[in-house]
């Protein structure tokens, strides 16, 4: 009888154009004990959240963005102003390391010293947004990487640690992605 009434609420539900709830059965919960010595997590197991990469930020159109998604990848933060003719030389390197290394390397901008608006008008104007831009007007990101100055880049291997930070150029920007990614 309890099916043949789940049944006909689950046809209601369909006809109405929404699917029927779905009905679970409580589990238990699986803890390390559960799982058999020696084996080995799962490829799209997710990565341990570095703490270099235990931050949050709005992007330029206000998205919430966790950079703890980027973990287990190497990665290029760049601290960019909208008005710095530096940053802007370098938005064409940055377009580009991010279609030849997509999937191999994780970029992320970190606009600051600047309005949203400029923000927008750098990376629309300048093609580089096939990277995320987060707005950090406030300046807590370039805080914790204790940024001075625009532009500066921030290398982190796999691990999250930090190999490198400061100015490059575009060579040398090329060979250290080169290196990082190797």
């Amino acid at each position: 009888m309890m099916r043949r009434i789940l049944a006909i609420i689950g046809a209601a539900a369909l006809l109405a154009g929404c699917a029927a709830p779905v009905v679970t059965t409580p589990s238990t919960p699986i803890t390390p004990a559960d799982i058999p010595a020696g084996a080995v997590a799962s490829a799209a197991a997710p990565a341990a959240i570095p703490a270099t990469l235990r931050f949050t930020g709005k992007t330029l159109d206000g998205a919430s963005f966790d950079a703890g998604k980027m973990a287990g990848k190497p990665t290029i933060l760049w601290f960019w102003a909208p008005w710095c003719a530096t940053c802007a030389s370098e938005a064409q390197s940055i377009t580009d390391l991010a279609d030849e290394y997509q999937g191999r390397l994780s970029i992320l901008g970190i606009a600051g010293l600047g309005t949203n608006k400029a923000m927008h008008q750098f990376v629309s104007d300048l093609n580089v947004g096939n990277v995320p831009h987060l707005d950090d007007q406030a300046g807590a990101i370039w805080k914790k990487f204790k940024i001075t100055q625009q532009s500066t880049y921030v290398f982190l291997d796999r691990t999250g640690q930090v190999v490198k930070t400061g100015y490059l150029d575009d060579l040398q920007l090329t060979a250290e992605v080169k290196s990082l990614v190797a």
